[in-house]
């Protein structure tokens, strides 16, 4: 287990963790939350030995093996697959060790080798690798692509799967869903709910928390607390906690101004002296409970807007793209949309599909490639780019962003510079935080500064792609609620999926060249996205061991295909995609009762196979003749019922497969 005792962590002068104690046991998935600027970074240094403990005792197993997702960019002109295999250490220490006994003609060094890299998997690495390179996002023409080829996003998610490919028995991940869409974020989450060893995340994904976490571990005034359940159990309990604490807090200082009044009152009157005096002792030994100090929440609203179009905007048979070595690239094509008043629209798909094409495009930043886009009178458009620095200027300050900005606003807005700093105050850039050069600040920063830039030129439409990336969870929380009170139209490109169930009514899809209704709520998608990735990845297993290089399969191992040119128009496309939903939804409910009879009957025999194993055990040792008879009788009727069980599951999967 790992044990942190009286531990003091520090940065420089900045004092993290304050004699900070805490337990993990073996196999537990924790969740390390608290605000940015906590520690939980540099509590992942401790954990990694790239830091040591400034006092107090820190203990992790010696012998675990610990895997990790390097933080540098990767720059390596190795196939992408071979870089994700050299992952697994373990694997390739026993290559170069038996590379070394051939090399020395060693022929005992070389069979003993041979049975090591069987037990360490080494017949299936590859096809391993290739999963985990599939499962995040990649096609497969892109396995034996040069790392380098790849953008950074991309070649960061190398890195994730080359730390899912190392054997561990403690995995750290910080941040791991940044560079995820939710195609390969809901992949991710099915791949850490089977690991097997001890977990420790830091995420500001909340409903990624709920998944794959069953322990939470806040950092909170360079304190830790141990939280059992996932974030949305530590939600409660936090809450229940303080509202006891600020009560106890209450109720004593109610005692304390009674006594210190008592005092007052008589200190100076002899007859009374001594019980004055008893009650200061009193006061003395009270342990004092603290007051609640709460980190104060971060809100902010947008305002109202001037005028709300309807429609906003009106798309006719656009087709959207972007210049590739100075040819055109489609990327989306044949759309006709209206985006009306009050909307709240999810845009979904997987990467490289066309979302943020699409979102660009409205935004003005580029232009469509045909068709036209026609803007309601007065449509004022609020764009939140995916990447901050798309709109900031890393050289300059907040305070020069805001005056630039209502220099070109000139919208009788107050324009003063104190109005302007009081308005960042607002935003929490205070201080000497507003003449700080915005290219030194971080990336939850940033977005904060794009906020409030954004809300500053009271929008009717909201464009937001990807606003949530270095947002931590108040942050994310305080979005979500001012989202809810915009009274203009939304459009969101996001993978938090809180975020889109709290803000969102409607969702268009993007994926094989069009933009279309999706038929479905969030849960949904996300059940469509794991049943097509399972089988693109069968698919394409079998395309890469059968197609020769220079003929590539590309099929994608996510939930949207590679855009193909479509013969039928989209009205037909579009009713033949509803009737497929209706299709889903029919087979889904007829297949539910199935699925959770099957399930509780696995659920049963795995209880009945333990108790069995007991009884066995039980009857192997001596025992009183009473006691053998009726250890008998139970194992005779256990077995009875697992028969009658493995009869039904049989039924109960035939069924299944008949249906698919």
């Amino acid at each position: 287990m790992i044990n942190l005792r009286n531990v003091t962590l520090r940065r420089g002068t900045k004092v993290l963790l304050d004699q900070a104690s805490v337990t993990l046991n073996p196999g537990e998935k924790v969740g390390l939350v608290g605000r940015n600027g906590a520690g939980k970074s540099t509590l992942f240094a401790l954990f990694n030995g790239t830091l040591h403990e400034d006092g107090g005792d820190f203990e992790m197993p010696k012998a675990w093996r610990m895997a990790q997702v390097a933080q540098n960019m990767p720059e390596t002109d190795q196939p992408a697959s071979e870089f994700v295999l050299e992952g697994d250490t373990r694997l390739a220490e026993l290559r170069q060790r038996l590379a070394a006994a051939e090399a020395s003609g060693d022929g005992m060094e070389m069979a003993h080798v041979y049975t090591d890299l069987a037990d360490a998997g080494d017949h299936d690495a590859l096809p391993r690798a290739e999963a985990l390179i599939l499962g995040l996002g990649f096609r497969v023409d892109e396995l034996n692509n040069p790392v380098n080829s790849f953008s950074g996003g991309w070649r960061m998610r190398l890195q994730l799967a080359r730390a899912l490919m190392c054997p561990s028995d403690i995995l750290l991940l910080d941040e791991p869903t940044n560079h995820l869409d939710l195609d390969a974020l809901v992949w991710l989450e099915a791949w850490l709910q089977r690991y097997t060893g001890t977990m420790i995340v830091i995420s500001h994904d909340r409903e990624f928390l709920d998944a794959v976490t069953d322990v939470t571990l806040h950092i909170e005034q360079a304190k830790l607390t141990r939280y059992g359940g996932n974030y949305t159990a530590f939600e409660i309990l936090r809450a229940q906690q303080m509202e006891l604490q600020q009560a106890s807090f209450a109720k004593q200082q109610d005692k304390i101004a009674h006594l210190q009044k008592f005092i007052n009152r008589f200190k100076a009157q002899a007859s009374k002296a001594k019980q004055a005096q008893s009650r200061v002792k009193a006061l003395e030994r009270m342990e004092k409970v603290a007051p609640l100090l709460a980190e104060a929440e971060f809100t902010f609203e947008f305002k109202e807007p001037n005028n709300l179009p309807n429609p906003m905007l009106a798309i006719s048979e656009a087709s959207f793209g972007y210049m590739v070595d100075g040819a055109l690239k489609t990327i989306v094509q044949g759309v006709s949309k209206s985006v009306l008043a009050g909307q709240r629209i999810g845009i979904l798909g997987a990467n490289g599909q066309g979302k943020s094409t699409l979102v660009k495009t409205i935004a003005r930043t580029m232009p469509a490639l045909s068709g036209t886009l026609t803007e309601g009178k007065g449509l004022n458009i609020g764009y939140f780019a995916q990447q901050e620095l798309d709109v900031l200027h890393p050289q300059d300050n907040p305070l020069e962003h805001m005056i630039r900005l209502a220099k070109e606003l000139a919208s009788g807005e107050p324009s003063r510079e104190q109005d302007l700093r009081n308005y960042l105050g607002t935003f929490n850039f205070s201080g000497d935080m507003v003449k700080q050069a915005v290219g030194t600040m971080s990336g939850g920063e940033k977005a904060r500064l794009v906020l409030a830039m954004i809300v500053w030129q009271r929008p009717n439409l909201l464009l937001l792609d990807e606003p949530t990336n270095h947002l931590d969870l108040a942050t994310r929380e305080a979005l979500s609620m001012a989202l809810n009170e915009f009274e203009g139209t939304v459009m969101l490109v996001s993978h938090d999926r809180a975020l889109l169930r709290a803000v969102c009514d409607e969702f268009w899809m993007v994926g094989r060249g069009k933009v279309e209704p999706f038929d479905g709520d969030l849960d949904d998608y996300q059940k469509y996205l794991l049943d097509e990735s399972k089988r693109l990845r069968e698919e394409a297993k079998n395309s890469a061991r059968n197609v020769p290089p220079e003929a590539p399969v590309a099929v994608a191992p996510v939930a949207v295909a590679t855009p193909q040119p479509s013969s039928t128009p989209s009205a037909s496309s579009a009713e033949q995609r509803k009737l497929d939903a209706q299709k889903r939804q029919q087979l889904a409910s007829q297949t539910r009762p199935l699925k959770k009879e099957l399930e509780q009957s696995e659920q049963r025999m795995a209880v009945i196979e333990k108790e069995k194993t007991a009884l066995e055990q039980q009857l192997s040792t001596p025992l009183p003749p009473a006691e053998i008879a009726d250890a008998g009788r139970r194992l005779k009727a256990l077995t009875d019922e697992m028969a009658t069980l493995e009869e039904r599951w049989l039924e109960l999967t035939e069924q299944l497969q008949a249906m698919a």
